[in-house]
């Protein structure tokens, strides 16, 4: 008769690394919220100190933080809020809005010195490059957009955590996330794109596929109003869409982590 086979016990240091990490894990379970909050408010304000920074001389820790975050976000001035100068944003003049268009400022703007007439892309790259100045005051780290989606997200966040305190909270149906959430900003941001990718970058009349993309989307730039709207609906539909299956989530996580931790005395019963 052949003895059964010992199970493996895991002892001394492998035990004590097991049980840290899973109380590291119901830790992070039982306050997963407060935890993901925290961090998406220091994401949001990061972008909004490098403007501070800014305006107080502190080029170079505000330069770190435009450095973090350009892998992220195009940080285009034409598309960025802008905080202690003559306005809160400078689109182009082709977005229509009442505000002062960035053209108006770049004949004196080194940052667009180069730029040929009618080369979005130049465009795009200069209006990347320049970070602001003392009359029109310094951009954000992150665009317009980019802004109001980690922004409504860290509000949504906020509400939702008030909310579940006296109601079970069901996901948003994801139909109607596509509908709210990605709908105005895929319609907004896809129809822009195209738009250029339309327009030819040295001028001259389009032909071949950019032709073909010319006769649907029309040359266009959004306004400020519509990057800042879109980009809040998308993060608080996301909210609603991904929260609650992240609550039920952690929840069986929490309870089934307590359960074992108490079993073995690492909790009190």
């Amino acid at each position: 008769m052949t003895t059964p086979p010992k199970k493996n016990v895991a002892t001394g240091r492998t035990r004590d690394f097991v049980i840290g990490a899973d109380k590291l894990i119901y830790k992070f379970s039982k306050h997963w919220l407060a935890v993901l909050n925290t961090v998406i408010a220091i994401y949001v304000a990061l972008p909004i100190l490098a403007p501070v920074l800014m305006n107080a001389g502190a080029t170079g820790p505000a330069r770190v933080i435009y450095t973090m975050y350009s892998p992220m976000c195009h940080q285009m001035a034409s598309r960025s809020f802008f905080l202690f100068g003559e306005q809160s944003a400078y689109p182009r003049e082709l977005a229509g809005t009442e505000l002062t268009p960035l053209e108006s400022y770049t004949s004196s703007l080194p940052e667009f010195a180069a730029v040929e007439d009618g080369n979005w892309a130049e465009f795009f790259l200069a209006a990347r490059r320049f970070l602001g100045n003392d009359q029109m005051g310094y951009k954000m780290a992150l665009c317009e957009r980019d802004i109001a989606i980690y922004g409504f997200v860290l509000i949504g966040g906020l509400i939702y955590g008030l909310v579940r305190q006296r109601w079970r909270i069901r996901p948003l149906p994801f139909i109607l996330f596509l509908i709210i959430g990605m709908g105005p900003i895929a319609l907004d941001g896809f129809s822009q794109l195209f738009s250029y990718y339309a327009t030819p970058l040295g001028g001259g009349e389009a032909v071949g596929l950019q032709a073909a993309l010319g006769s649907i989307f029309a040359l266009r730039e959004s306004t400020p109003f519509l990057r800042t709207f879109t980009g809040a609906l998308f993060g608080f539909m996301l909210v609603w869409l991904a929260y609650p299956h992240l609550d039920y989530s952690m929840g069986r996580t929490e309870d089934d982590l307590e359960r074992k931790l108490t079993r073995i005395g690492e909790l009190p019963s």
